[in-house]
């Protein structure tokens, strides 16, 4: 019996202890470049699915109309192309991130998919809002409203069906925003 209990008490101080050196001595794969821990995505996108779930809101408080679509193109193209590209222009360096950011105007290799055009309107605003921990995915819900964050994750999951001309423009980087185009002519103008 006392052998058993020494084996317990070793292992709960030993099992901690090299966890500890492991983590110390900079093994853990912490760089972009590095190979994923054993079931990591697994680990990560259970609970992330889990807490959309939790705090969804079932419908969009917005119509899913031309002009909301092409204000998404608009924001699209000011806050998500950097890392997930336009279309037919990808990221310079998006694939490069950890894990990659997804080209959202892209198909999926094995499917029809377009991005997320497959996740309900509601997950990509959550994902949009709260940003996904370690992934690079930044928190939108203080540099977007909420109109705007419908906006854009409305725009994402329609992205496989057909869109208004406007926001096709912007998305292959042709169209300058409505705003943009008065702002230009009206300083052209006051010269």
């Amino acid at each position: 019996m006392g052998r058993i209990l020494l084996g317990i008490l070793l292992g709960a101080i030993l099992a901690p202890a090299a966890l500890l050196c492991w983590l110390e001595f900079g093994h853990v794969p912490v760089a972009v470049t590095d190979q994923p821990l054993p079931l990591e995505s697994t680990l990560t996108s259970i609970p992330l699915h889990a807490r959309i779930q939790q705090e969804l809101a079932n419908t969009p408080p917005l119509p899913s109309d031309g002009n909301n679509l092409v204000a998404g193109a608009e924001i699209y193209r000011d806050q998500c192309a950097a890392c997930h590209g336009l279309h037919g222009k990808p990221s310079s360096f998006g694939s490069h991130m950890y894990p990659p950011a997804p080209p959202l105007w892209e198909k999926h290799e094995n499917n029809d998919v377009v991005g997320v055009s497959d996740d309900p309107a509601y997950g990509t605003y959550w994902k949009v809002a709260n940003g996904i921990r370690l992934t690079g995915m930044p928190s939108f819900k203080r540099v977007l409203t909420n109109t705007q964050i419908w906006q854009v994750s409305m725009l994402l999951a329609a992205a496989d069906k057909p869109l208004p001309p406007a926001a096709v423009d912007i998305l292959r980087g042709k169209a300058s925003s409505g705003s943009e185009s008065t702002a230009i002519v009206a300083s052209v103008n006051a010269k």
